[in-house]
């Protein structure tokens, strides 16, 4: 089952990956298209998933705005994963002095939840999609640098790195032939496992209003529209949370699956 489990998260991906890149495939019609008559209209065979307040089909928004909240999670983990690499080696390659401020600071930021710092830094600079976006990547960063940095100092004792320092090659010469390669499976693991924690938390700004906001075809955006409806029209909220869900698992399994296998060779 340990096995089977990566494949079925790998088949999840590749749909939701569909659905961003070609959304017209799986739901031609216009996901902010208003049909006032048809409005709350419960799951059917003319809408899968029914209708919301104003009578769009709620199948189609959340397939539309799977690039958008695919793009949100990516995004922020790059930016997340990106700001982590350069604490993470200037404390596993740098003096100890450099290492022992990188690690405390880092340990400062890491003391407060990630979603109240994204939440600080949205006081600070107002809500919005791209706010949001950067707001995610900083408040995961601080946890990737101390992964990052505990492999770099792996990779500081190993023996091919000291040959190379005794053989006179420069700093930039070990970083790229052997600190970034040793480094590159683990970024590649924390990326993977990264994407479905930032698309929950960046809708969970959306669903706070902080993020993308309503009619915008996006999962938190809709979770926000649904919640004052939930009483009556469960379908609103139930399935763009459905499809954070399974972004989520589906990258989870996918980066375990992929530490696993790093493990075993």
């Amino acid at each position: 089952m340990r096995r089977i489990l990566p494949w079925i998260g790998v088949g999840a991906l590749l749909f939701l990956l569909l659905a961003a890149l070609v959304p017209g495939l799986l739901a031609p019609a216009d996901p902010l298209a208003i049909h006032p008559a048809q409005s709350f209209r419960s799951p059917s065979a003319g809408h899968l998933f029914g209708t919301d307040e104003s009578g769009r089909d709620i199948y189609t928004r959340i397939i539309h705005g799977t690039g958008a909240s695919l793009l949100i999670g990516i995004s922020a983990t790059a930016i997340g994963v990106g700001l982590a690499l350069v604490f993470g080696l200037l404390a596993g390659l740098g003096p100890r002095w450099l290492d022992f401020g990188t690690t405390r600071f880092l340990e400062v930021l890491f003391a407060f939840p990630g979603l109240l710092l994204a939440l600080l830094f949205i006081v600070v600079y107002g809500p919005g999609v791209v706010t949001s976006t950067i707001a995610v990547g900083l408040a995961t960063a601080p946890g990737y640098a101390r992964i990052i940095r505990s492999r770099v100092l792996v990779v500081r004792r190993a023996p091919y790195l000291e040959s190379a320092t005794v053989l006179g090659r420069g700093w930039w010469f070990r970083l790229w032939q052997h600190v970034l390669p040793n480094v590159a499976g683990s970024l590649f693991v924390l990326v993977t496992l990264g994407i479905g924690q930032s698309i929950v938390w960046a809708s969970s700004l959306s669903y706070l209003g902080l993020g993308a906001v309503p009619p915008a075809a996006e999962w938190g955006a809709m979770l926000s529209a649904g919640r004052t409806y939930l009483a009556s029209s469960w379908w609103m909220t139930f399935f763009p949370g459905l499809f954070i869900l399974i972004s989520a698992v589906a990258t989870t399994l996918v980066g375990r699956g992929l530490q696993e296998r790093s493990r075993r060779s």
